[in-house]
């Protein structure tokens, strides 16, 4: 039971993490600030939208954000009208200072996304690889959010297919997520775990794989960036 292992910083789902959110939070002037919330906003919708679950409370939060109404309409029209040709897959690379990138992509026009996301790692100091050259540095596994547990409770949740705790986060093979989420009552995600993340030297490294994050996850077509990196 490997308590001290990193965790997997997916920023776009999981920006919710302390030592992360600090950094995060002093970044950028209050425009951005209320980009990112709609970015975030809108991510949480179009995931609602995919799973099916989730929808109603999805939209509350965008409200509490304060993003329009016609940005709702928008966001819930175009899913609707590519839903059908959706396909889903990875890409792969590193950004800033050798960082490990796993970047989950939706999209209805594969060649238009690849694209994309090739420009970005080639304008912005990042290295676009091909099928495989960082996949192997990942595990994926299912992650569920806690709000804490006790050791009593961990053991439990070995023998029900639990193998690793981190924080407050339960992680566990994919095939094991479902019973997990019924036992512990919260609903749990597939992610892409680092399994030997970068260690970064200050926080000026961190923004600068930060900045490089947010204009992966600016594109409308890319719903998760899991991050290999670290910092004390």
């Amino acid at each position: 039971m490997a308590r001290n292992s990193p965790r997997c910083y997916n920023t776009s789902i999981m920006s919710g993490h302390s030592k992360w959110n600090n950094i995060k939070n002093r970044k950028g002037a209050q425009d951005k600030k209320r980009s990112e919330a709609f970015t975030k906003a809108s991510r949480n919708i179009l995931t609602a939208l995919r799973t099916g679950t989730g929808l109603e409370t999805a939209i509350q939060k965008a409200k509490e954000v304060n993003m329009p109404k016609e940005n709702l309409d928008r966001l819930i029209n175009r899913f609707n009208e590519r839903k059908d040709n959706l396909v889903n897959f990875m890409l792969e690379g590193f950004g800033p200072l050798g960082v490990p990138l796993m970047v989950e992509v939706e999209t209805d026009n594969k060649n238009r996304v690849l694209g994309e996301v090739k420009l970005i790692f080639k304008e912005d100091g990042g290295t676009f690889g091909e099928n495989g050259s960082v996949a192997f540095m990942f595990d994926r596994l299912g992650e569920i959010e806690t709000d804490g547990i006790t050791e009593e409770q961990e053991l439990e949740l070995i023998d029900k297919g639990a193998i690793d705790f981190v924080d407050n986060f339960v992680y566990c093979k994919v095939e094991d997520l479902v019973s997990l989420e019924r036992e512990l009552l919260k609903k749990g995600e597939i992610i892409m775990k680092p399994k030997m993340p970068v260690k970064l030297q200050s926080e000026e490294e961190v923004e600068k794989v930060l900045d490089f994050v947010s204009k992966l996850e600016e594109n409308d077509d890319v719903i998760n960036v899991f991050v290999g990196m670290d910092y004390e």
